[in-house]
């Protein structure tokens, strides 16, 4: 996918994985607007039930549309006006965690919003940099100077998700970097960062190749279970 003729060039990789369970929580999402302004959302669906998969991808396409007209900090919280209510006892809201990015023709920046463990990387200076914290209690800990062992269930314990972000719990970013690469936990907890990197290095002039390489990367945990895995790569001219 690119952007309209006449605007500043911006090409779309995506690729996606069912995991072990069935139907998938991920989602993609992409929008472009007749000036060429380019949005993308991954969303992971907390979950794998059709409703969860459903939701996900309703979310998806409503904050790539909103972002790409208001800017990825609008489109997540948009995003969290469709799930805010968490439903009745018998059939609760589904939740997820997201991130968005989003370029404009005429900056020279690519902007990116997340909440939760969905991720951003850029390649700077041929180095893969990730450009966000997960929002969870293992890196909560981290950064709060704790240096004692971090059980490994909290890197499972998401602190903030879509339906319970706010203006002041959404995070962003912002790089020059013309390639942005966003992933679900599927790739980003199964790949390891060097491979992910070396592969971003070879592929960076082909965004379909470089997500489509990252996602049949991503192999099983050690319990066995393989998850959902998505990318959406961005390549802005």
């Amino acid at each position: 996918m690119t952007t309209p003729p006449g605007h500043g060039t911006v090409r779309i990789g995506t690729a996606t994985r069912l995991g072990t369970a069935a139907p998938s929580g991920d989602a993609v999402a992409v929008h472009v607007q007749e000036d060429g302004a380019t949005a993308a959302a991954v969303v992971d669906g907390i979950g794998h039930t059709p409703r969860v998969a459903s939701v996900a991808q309703l979310l998806a396409t409503v904050m790539a549309r909103v972002s790409a007209r208001r800017g990825s900090l609008a489109g997540l919280l948009t995003g969290t006006e469709l799930v805010a209510d968490p439903g009745s006892g018998d059939e609760p809201e589904p939740d997820a965690v997201a991130v968005v990015a989003t370029a404009r023709p005429a900056a020279d920046r690519i902007r990116v919003a997340w909440v939760g463990d969905c991720r951003a990387y850029a390649v700077e200076e041929g180095r893969l940099r990730r450009l966000t914290a997960d929002h969870n209690l293992a890196e909560h800990l981290s950064l709060c100077g704790y240096t004692g062992e971090i059980p490994r269930q909290a890197a499972r314990w998401v602190r903030t998700t879509v339906r319970s972000a706010a203006v002041a719990t959404v995070s962003e970013a912002w790089t020059t970097s013309p390639l942005v690469v966003l992933t679900s936990d599927g790739v980003h907890d199964q790949v390891p960062h060097a491979v992910m990197e070396a592969l971003a290095l070879a592929h960076e002039d082909t965004p379909q190749a470089l997500a489509e390489a990252l996602v049949a990367a991503a192999g099983t945990g050690s319990d066995g279970v393989r998850d959902d895995a998505t990318t959406i790569v961005i390549r802005r001219a």
